[in-house]
């Protein structure tokens, strides 16, 4: 699915309206009547308190549409003109007229002393700013925001909370509406992936507003959302005449004295996604533990107690490096000249992400579309520090394109960067945060190299089954009990989870209005 910036949504509303030969009334009409249809759909007409706040521009007048639905349907509501402006939208004002014509009066809001009464128990409707506003809200209406976050009522937000910028940063959350729930028209917003806005989006969902797909084909958008219909097709069936030599050799190289685990975990996950053949490449003190752990793996040393060597004798499709790693100085001596020599392709975790940073000038020497997987302070010694959630994708973008690698920017929403393209994931939860979730992370996406899957689908793909398990097994086991080793027992649900049909939900009927 896309995400689509303000600019780009825009040129998408007005090809629609041109091609559809409707108008932009006409377009708001049947985006807010989804929104009525939505809620109303829940309520089934209960009688609790609805206030809808609007703006004046057009996300006030998708609000207006809602009001007047709701109140054409029997519903307790109130609807408030948030009066912040003296400019008004053609489109709200055809629908104040509207809502005016059947009886209800809008109260217009000027100043905080106007402020209804919300209580805890109500419901919100947010239709004060929308998805093209570009300043910070100040004034009353900023207080009206505070005022409505204060009360901790459920609030249901269209198509963005109020105050939310839909494709950067807003670095003030005493602007921005803590919304319950958003129904976003046509594509999630950027925004909503940041994890400065984790306050104001709680949940959202999609609602399809019709808008030109052919159109926003046009526009080539950067950014993706990766859920289960996009992962789908990349799966790679296997021929009934493969043989382990079809799905390639992954090595893994890592681990030092007392870090032996990091190293395991990865091997595990390379073998556990299907790679054919696995070696792993580790100190001396390593081979017992890693003959004993994972008998289906070769195993290959260097010196005693880490890396200083590396002088492996195999000959691997894909090299995942850094899991245990360490950074001690005769380690960091034997990677550089590692990775000035290497041409195979590589997935680039913990230690020797550390390494990169000390050294910029290796990154040159990254085979095209390397990997990297960083945590966030990782990620930070590589990109330097940034000022906010879009600084860091930026930054990430330009390290990016300069060094012709993909990077794994971790957090809830993990986002694959690719240049300009941003793959966010839509899998996982905190389950994840545990020790050696990472290095499970890079010998999946090795493994995955390995069968000849492209750098880059395999990093979206691989982020996605990562996740997924995450998923599946907190439904079973909580969060608290999820370890790495988990993601290895679940990684064949999350496989066979995108083969399930999804159960179909009973279809809503759409009531007559009340007289």
């Amino acid at each position: 699915m896309y995400i689509l910036n303000s600019k780009q949504i825009a040129k998408a509303d007005k090809a629609t309206i041109n091609t559809n030969g409707i108008s932009s009334v006409d377009l708001m009409e049947n985006a807010a009547t989804l929104c009525f249809q939505w809620l109303h759909s829940r309520l089934q007409g209960q009688q609790i308190k609805i206030h809808v706040f609007c703006g004046i521009g057009n996300n006030g007048g998708d609000g207006l549409v809602m009001a007047r639905h709701l109140h054409q349907h029997g519903y307790n509501v109130s609807c408030y003109v948030v009066n912040f402006s003296d400019k008004r939208t053609n489109e709200f004002l055809t629908n104040y007229n509207r809502l005016k014509e059947i009886g209800e009066w809008p109260e217009v809001i000027s100043h905080e002393n106007e402020f209804p009464e919300v209580k805890f128990e109500d419901i919100v409707i947010d239709a004060i700013f929308g998805n093209g506003l570009s300043r910070k809200p100040a004034g009353f209406s900023k207080k009206l925001i505070q005022y409505i976050n204060s009360t901790k009522v459920f609030t249901l937000a269209i198509d963005i909370p109020s105050g939310m910028y839909s494709d950067k940063s807003n670095t003030d959350s005493s602007t921005i509406l803590n919304a319950g729930h958003t129904l976003t028209f046509q594509c999630p917003k950027l925004a909503f992936f940041l994890p400065e806005n984790k306050e104001a989006i709680n949940t959202w969902e999609v609602i399809d507003i019709g808008l030109d797909q052919n159109f926003i084909e046009t526009l080539k958008p950067a950014s993706h959302f990766i859920g289960k219909n996009e992962i789908k097709p990349l799966y790679k069936p296997r021929d009934k005449w493969s043989h382990k030599g079809t799905f390639g050799h992954s090595l893994i190289i890592g681990g030092s004295f007392g870090k032996i685990g990091a190293v395991t975990l990865a091997s595990k996950a390379a073998l556990k996604i299907g790679s054919g053949l696995v070696t792993a490449y580790t100190p001396k003190c390593g081979y017992n533990i890693l003959q004993i752990a994972i008998p289906e793996a070769m195993v290959e040393v260097d010196d005693d107690n880490a890396l200083k060597y590396f002088n492996f004798k195999t000959k691997p499709t894909v090299i995942g490096i850094g899991p245990g790693m360490g950074t001690s100085e005769k380690t960091k001596l034997g990677f550089e000249k590692f990775i000035s020599e290497n041409k195979t392709p590589l997935v680039i975790d913990a230690d020797a992400i550390n390494l990169l940073a000390l050294n910029p000038n290796l990154a040159t020497h990254l085979p095209k579309n390397s990997i990297l997987t960083p945590h966030p302070k990782e990620l930070e010694r590589l990109i330097g520090t940034w000022k906010n959630d879009t600084d860091k994708i930026k930054r990430a973008q330009k390290y990016s394109k300069e060094n012709n690698v993909i990077i794994v920017i971790k957090d809830a929403h993990t986002i694959v960067v690719n240049g300009n393209e941003l793959f966010v994931n839509s899998t996982g939860n905190q389950a994840l945060a545990t020790a050696g979730s990472g290095d499970v992370l890079t010998g999946i996406i090795t493994g995955l190299i390995a069968q000849g899957y492209e750098n880059l689908i395999a990093a979206i793909y691989g982020v996605y089954l990562h996740g997924k398990t995450a998923d599946i097994a907190s439904q079973e086991i909580g969060f608290e009990a999820f370890t790495a080793s988990t993601i290895l027992d679940y990684l064949p649900d999350a496989i066979l989870d995108l083969f399930k049909q999804e159960q179909q939900q009973p279809q809503q009927t759409e009531e007559e209005p009340e007289n």
